[in-house]
């Protein structure tokens, strides 16, 4: 892990909000071990996967991470 694989997990966290996992994952169409692993820094996100995250909340990557 890193402090910038935990800077996101954070920030995911914190705009996810009180939507529950497996309906955040069906809007933004990842699926929900993936942003599972996410939150619970086991996995680093992919491009793809961060511009998406990044489109969906309309902010910039570098506020996601």
């Amino acid at each position: 892990m890193n402090k910038y694989t935990e800077s996101f997990a954070a920030n995911l966290k914190d705009l996810i909000g009180e939507t529950t996992i497996s309906e955040f994952a069906e809007k933004v169409k990842i699926p929900q071990p993936t942003i599972s692993r996410y939150l619970s820094c086991q996995r680093q996100i992919t491009f793809d996967n961060l511009v998406a995250l990044a489109d969906y909340f309309d902010i910039s990557i570098d506020v996601l991470i």
